[in-house]
């Protein structure tokens, strides 16, 4: 039956609710998400101080940083910015001390076929991409074993579970990414402490719009076709991710209801690994 009003006329659909983790309360909790200045790390940074938590927000960008600390406005939590290369391993253990949830975030790309590949980029990637996780994840443990308590959750990608040619360090980063958080979700579980992987696929984000011009320059098509051809060829949703979706997703994985997940990957991929 259709809802009509006192006039007769059909009743305005309800307005949807506003995307939520439900039951997410960080009132006390402690967060670090690494780079946090834009894209992804800056819709988790905001997120999760929505829920009362105080967040070090990690990145280089200090420009960044202070427009977040903008947007943040007077939400319930607070924001503590620390401009941070993460190729400095140690201050990223050192930074990660004491912090109840954990959101590796961090990412760089270069899209260049192997045989082109700088091999000095490539381990730039895998130290950012993968050995500062670790660190960064060394450095959280500790607090969050002898509280019984503790969220990490790693921002990877489709491409941690997929391939795609002429990104060799980015899906060699992801997929190790993918099996750290595993080893760690296996150790962590009788502390208390929870790791997942969350895979988007292309998000929209800054970074994206860079590997499409890089991808053009590649392919040698324009730009447009890189989206439609290349980048969602698979995805059965023709549309990129939106950053506050990914955050909705890190935020659920820190609620209490998601206890009982670990060691997963949860692809936002609009269907690609479907294939």
């Amino acid at each position: 039956m259709t809802a009509s009003s006192t006039s007769g006329q059909p009743a305005p659909a309800p307005v949807p609710a506003p995307r939520s983790a439900a039951g997410l309360d960080l009132t006390g909790r402690t967060a670090l998400v690494t780079g946090a200045a834009g894209g992804i790390g800056s819709a988790c940074a905001l997120r999760l101080t929505a829920a009362g938590a105080e967040v070090r927000a990690v990145d280089r960008d200090e420009d960044g940083l202070e427009d977040l600390i903008r947007k943040a406005g007077d939400l319930p939590g607070s924001l503590v910015p620390r401009v941070l290369d993460l190729t400095d391993l140690d201050a990223a253990e050192e930074a990660a001390r004491g912090v109840d949830v954990l959101v590796n975030n961090a990412g760089i790309q270069l899209v260049k076929p192997v045989e082109e590949f700088p091999p000095e980029v490539f381990g730039t990637v895998l130290k950012v991409m993968l050995e500062s996780p670790f660190r960064l994840v060394r450095g959280a443990l500790p607090h969050m074993y002898a509280q019984g308590w503790g969220r990490i959750v790693n921002i990877s990608s489709v491409h941690g579970l997929r391939a795609s040619p002429f990104k060799s360090a980015y899906v060699a980063a992801k997929h190790g990414l993918e099996g750290l958080s595993k080893v760690v979700a296996l150790e962590g579980a009788e502390h208390g402490v929870t790791s997942n992987c969350v895979s988007p696929g292309y998000v929209r984000t800054p970074l994206v719009e860079r590997q499409i011009a890089d991808q053009a320059a590649a392919h040698g098509i324009p730009e447009e076709r890189v989206v439609t051809d290349i980048m969602l060829a698979d995805s059965a949703v023709k549309r990129l991710v939106e950053t506050d979706e990914v955050a909705e997703a890190v935020a659920y994985l820190c609620t209490e209801p998601a206890s009982f997940i670990t060691g997963v990957s949860l692809p936002l991929d609009g269907g690609w690994t479907a294939h």
